[in-house]
């Protein structure tokens, strides 16, 4: 059942807060800011709003608050909280400028705190376990167990219904917890049905495949998205700037591309099926094969790894450019090919070499008590996101009794990371696991054919001189240190 109880403190809590806000100083907000140097933003670690991957934060609420900060020339510091009123704490008691959190606009939120233009607009959608029977609409809701968090704006509307179209419809408001605890519910089976924002079920699809949408709770009628301002202070210049930065990104295009990037675009990388994958081996791989096999004499690899990681990252197609800004043969970034010396990252040799670098040294310095073969897999998975959220990933295996070196433990737990029951809980937060798995598990299998069609390179690889081959950036480096 529905909680009014939750709506009385969550207005209890909105007061209290709003007497609070009266010990923060006042001014001008966008003076106070500019005049610090410094941009607060509070949001949440989840898929949709901030986030740390292989290259350092991210996230569409992060891109978005980075942008603002560079407009206004001032260093961006993020704030977390693990629920929508700790956002709203943090605004009244004066540690953040603004919540960028993926919040919806409410009358009751709107009361309380100052807040920015609509800059993104979501459908509620009600969502389902396919097999399991689908309801049409919201009149076939009643009799099944609907889960709802219990500080979203879905419960307000939720409550409309109940009082103007359905009287006997009842839900369960979860309380302390994101909506990826309600898509985790209800692919357990511990719920029928789970009511989240339209970009949150479309970023976890690959971990949650079995969840479908049922129908939108409200036909033709879209939440309005905004940011959240601090209390205690004068926000009118600040919130004007806000609302020209939000309409000069409309205007431009920038806004539709990183909704493009973050939510309608798959994160993970692309599933081929073995028909496409051969096509690819006879049309694509002679054009770079003797390169591939060149580097990977250089950093003592096998090149059927090397050419699977190429494959698996762009394709065999060295010019390949991701909506995150990877590219290349080996679709490295540009904080990573700054590190390892490439200065142009679509020229193939040079991407090929720094992605055998960057794999040599993950393999280094990943711990001593992970063995071959695992050792490489773990090393591909860090390629893909990051050393520290493998970490995160085996400290979270040796809490469930798996083992943190060996990897089919490992990769049957990074999971795990998109669960906010476990991530909030590690160093790195979110990460998203289960792509870093299946990319790992690709690239065995693109390894295993292209071993089986060239069975005659199935051999220790001589000794090498890598003089011969590197560019004088990584001459004379040390490769058995990698």
């Amino acid at each position: 059942m529905h909680r009014r109880t939750l709506t009385v403190a969550l207005s209890c809590t909105l007061a209290l807060l709003y007497m609070l806000s009266a010990c923060n100083g006042g001014g001008d907000a966008l003076q106070r800011i500019q005049s610090k140097g410094e941009l607060r933003v509070a949001t949440r670690n989840s898929p949709t709003t901030y986030y740390l991957d292989r290259d350092g934060p991210n996230g569409f609420e992060y891109a978005l608050a980075r942008l603002l900060a560079k407009d206004l020339g001032v260093e961006l510091r993020i704030e977390t909280a693990f629920t929508i009123d700790g956002l709203f704490e943090m605004l009244a008691r004066g540690k953040a400028d603004l919540a960028a959190a993926g919040l919806t606009l409410t009358a009751e939120r709107a009361e309380m705190f100052p807040h920015s233009s609509p800059y993104n607009r979501l459908k509620s959608q009600v969502v389902y376990v396919s097999g399991n029977s689908r309801p049409n609409g919201i009149e076939e809701l009643p009799g099944n167990k609907v889960v709802v968090l219990a500080d979203e704006a879905h419960v307000e509307e939720l409550r409309r219904l109940k009082q103007e179209v359905i009287p006997e419809l009842e839900w369960e408001e979860v309380a302390d917890a994101d909506p990826m605890s309600l898509l985790a519910m209800l692919d357990a089976g511990e719920a029928d049905l789970a009511i989240v924002n339209s970009n949150e079920l479309e970023t976890q699809r690959s971990l949650y495949p079995g969840l479908k949408v049922a129908f939108d709770l409200v036909p033709d009628q879209e939440q309005e998205l905004v940011w959240y301002l601090a209390l205690g202070a004068d926000n009118s210049r600040f919130q004007a700037y806000i609302d020209q930065f939000f309409t000069r990104l409309q205007a431009d295009g920038t806004l539709k591309r990183l909704r493009e990037k973050y939510f309608h675009q798959n994160r993970g990388f692309s599933r081929q099926s073995s028909h496409t994958f051969n096509l690819n081996l006879r049309t694509t791989l002679p054009k770079y094969e003797k390169l591939i096999k060149m580097v990977a004499r250089e950093y003592q690899l096998e090149w059927q790894l090397l050419a699977a990681i190429a494959y698996q990252e762009s394709h065999w197609s060295p010019l390949a450019t991701s909506p995150t800004g990877v590219r290349g043969l080996m679709m490295l970034t540009k904080s990573t090919a700054r590190e390892i010396g490439v200065d142009n990252r679509l020229d193939p040799l040079q991407s090929l070499r720094g992605g055998a670098r960057y794999l040599k040294d993950l393999k280094r310095r990943l711990p001593k008590s992970i063995a071959e073969p695992d050792r490489t897999s773990f090393a591909l998975a860090a390629y893909n996101m990051g050393l520290g959220h493998l970490e995160d990933a085996r400290v979270l295996t040796e809490r469930h009794g798996g083992s943190p070196n060996k990897w089919e433990d490992v990769s049957a737990h990074l999971p795990l990371l998109q669960k906010r029951s476990q991530y909030q809980n590690t160093r790195y937060g979110y990460a998203a696991g289960s792509e870093a798995a299946k990319y790992v598990k690709n690239i065995r299998y693109y390894q295993d054919i292209l071993n089986w069609q060239d069975r005659s390179d199935n051999k220790p690889l001589p000794p090498i001189k890598p003089d011969e081959y590197l560019p004088e950036i990584l001459r004379d480096s040390n490769l058995n240190a990698l």
